[in-house]
C-alpha cells in the first residue's frame, strides 16, 4: 500500500494531475464519467464520477437496495506551493533568468530552497472552436531557489524571514535561453506556443518519496498534506463497490490551502448540485432528500499533527497522536473541526469493525490551529460530520514524514465505512 502511495504522489504533480489520476483508477474500476454541463443517467448500482475545474472530483457509487442515506468522505487535491505568474521571466544583470512566482497556501518557506524543483499544471488552448486543457508537466530537474551563502549572512543560523518576492523566486536559466519558458511549457503540453491562451502551472518538488528508519516505519514525500487522505477515500470507495445500502460520495475538492472559496473548493455548490441531481435522477421529492441528509454522515479526512521528536511541548497535554498510531479524530472547541460526541462515537465504531487504531488530537490552547475541509462544506451540505486526519510531521513542508501503517489503516477504514 505504501509503494501505491508513494507512486500515486510522484505522478501526482499538481493538482490538475491528482484528478487526472483518480480518473483513470477510477475508469478502471468501471466508473462513469458524468458530466456537469450534460443531462446525467443514473441507476441504481451505477458507479460514476464527477470532474469539476479540472482540480475536483467526486466518485459516486448507487446501490441496488433501498437507499438509507448518504456516506461521504472529503479530502483535498492541492498542496502549499509556488503559483508561476504572468509574464514569468525576469532578467537579473543580463546573466540570469528567474521565474516570477507567488505564494500558494501557508507552507514553509525555508524548505523550498536548494532543492531541484520543475513545473506543472495546465494550459488552455482553443482546438475546433472549443477551449480546452492540457496537462503540463516539465519533466526535468528544471529550477532552483538557491539560499544566501552564510558568508554573506552570518546571523543566518539565528532566523531568517523570507520575502517571497526577493528571497523565493527560483533560478530558470542562463540568459541565453531568455524567453524560453513558454516554448518549455508548450513542448510539455505538446501544443503551439501561440495557441496557449491561459495557463494555471505550479512549482513542484522533484524529490520522490522513501520509506526511512530502521524497519522501513516512516515515509517521507512532498504532499502528504491532503494526498494521503485523498488515496484513502478513491481507494476506499472502490473496494467497497456497490455493497452499501447508502449512495457512497468520495469527494476531493481544490483551493482547501487557501480558504475552499472557489467554485471548485468546499465553499462551493460542487458537492450540493451533485446531491442535488442524484435526489432528481432517483426520482425522489425534497422530503425524501431531507430525510436522508438526517440520516446521512460525512468524513472529512485532512491530515493531523503528530507529536513532534524534538518539541513535544508543541503538542495538547493529553490529545497526542504519533506515526502509525492509527486514524486521528480532530477536535476543536470553536468548531473549525467538525467533530462532536455523535460523530466521534460513530467514527469510533468504523474503526472498530475495520480493526484498526485511533487516536485524538487537540491544538494546545494557547496556539491557533488551522481549518479543513469539514465546516466549509457542512455549511452546504448539513450533515453529521467527523474530522480525522494521518497523523504526520513538518505539515506544509515541501518534504513530509508520516507513519507507514497508516496509510493502510485509513484504507481499512474508509472501506468498511463506504461499506456500511
Amino acid at each position: 500500500m505504501v509503494e501505491q502511495l508513494l507512486s500515486f504522489i510522484e505522478q501526482s504533480v499538481s493538482c490538475f494531475h491528482v484528478v487526472e489520476n483518480i480518473r483513470k483508477d477510477l475508469e478502471n474500476a468501471g466508473f462513469v464519467q458524468l458530466k456537469e454541463e450534460e443531462e446525467w443517467e443514473i441507476y441504481e448500482g451505477g458507479k460514476y464520477y464527477v470532474i469539476r475545474n479540472d482540480s475536483s472530483i467526486a466518485a459516486i457509487t448507487i446501490p441496488t437496495s433501498e437507499i438509507s442515506g448518504f456516506h461521504m468522505v472529503a479530502a483535498h487535491s492541492d498542496s502549499p506551493t509556488f503559483k508561476v505568474k504572468e509574464k514569468p521571466e525576469i532578467t537579473v544583470e543580463e546573466q540570469y533568468v528567474k521565474l516570477n512566482t507567488e505564494k500558494y497556501g501557508g507552507m514553509i518557506l525555508s524548505t523550498w530552497l536548494d532543492r531541484p524543483l520543475s513545473v506543472a499544471g495546465r494550459v488552455i488552448v482553443k482546438e475546433n472552436e472549443e477551449v480546452v486543457s492540457k496537462l503540463v508537466n516539465i519533466d526535468k530537474d528544471l529550477l532552483m531557489i538557491p539560499n544566501v551563502a552564510i558568508h554573506m549572512n552570518r546571523d543566518m543560523n539565528k532566523g531568517v524571514e523570507y520575502n517571497p518576492q526577493v528571497d523565493m523566486l527560483p533560478l530558470y536559466a542562463g540568459i541565453g535561453k531568455k524567453g524560453s519558458f513558454k516554448e518549455e511549457v508548450a513542448r510539455s503540453a505538446g501544443v503551439a506556443k501561440d495557441d496557449i491562451l491561459g495557463s494555471d502551472l505550479f512549482l513542484y518538488v522533484r524529490e520522490k518519496g522513501r520509506v526511512i528508519g530502521v524497519e522501513g516505519e516512516f515515509i517521507c514525500a512532498p504532499k502528504l498534506d491532503d494526498l494521503e487522505c485523498a488515496f484513502g477515500a478513491i481507494k476506499g470507495i472502490i473496494n467497497a463497490g456497490n455493497s452499501s445500502e447508502y449512495v457512497n460520495i468520495a469527494v476531493i475538492f481544490d483551493n482547501e490551502e487557501v480558504g475552499s472559496g472557489t467554485k471548485q473548493g468546499a465553499d462551493s455548490t460542487f458537492l450540493s448540485d451533485i446531491l442535488v441531481r442524484i435526489k432528481e435522477k432517483l426520482g425522489k421529492n425534497e422530503s425524501w432528500f431531507c430525510r436522508m441528509l438526517a440520516k446521512s454522515f460525512m468524513i472529512s479526512a485532512d491530515n493531523a499533527h503528530a507529536v513532534h521528536p524534538n518539541h513535544p511541548e508543541k503538542a495538547d497535554p493529553t490529545n497526542r497522536p504519533y506515526l502509525n498510531g492509527g486514524i486521528v479524530i480532530k477536535y476543536h472547541g470553536s468548531q473549525k473541526y467538525t467533530t462532536d460526541g455523535v460523530s466521534a462515537a460513530v467514527m469510533r465504531n468504523i474503526c472498530k469493525k475495520a480493526g484498526v487504531p485511533c487516536q485524538t488530537y487537540a491544538n494546545r490552547s494557547d496556539i491557533l490551529g488551522g481549518s479543513t475541509l469539514g465546516n466549509i462544506s457542512t455549511a452546504h451540505v448539513s450533515v453529521n460530520t467527523v474530522d480525522i486526519g494521518l497523523a504526520q510531521l513538518a505539515m506544509h513542508s515541501a518534504y513530509e514524514t508520516a507513519g507507514a501503517k497508516d496509510i493502510e489503516y485509513l484504507v481499512k477504514a474508509l472501506t468498511t465505512f463506504f461499506m456500511q
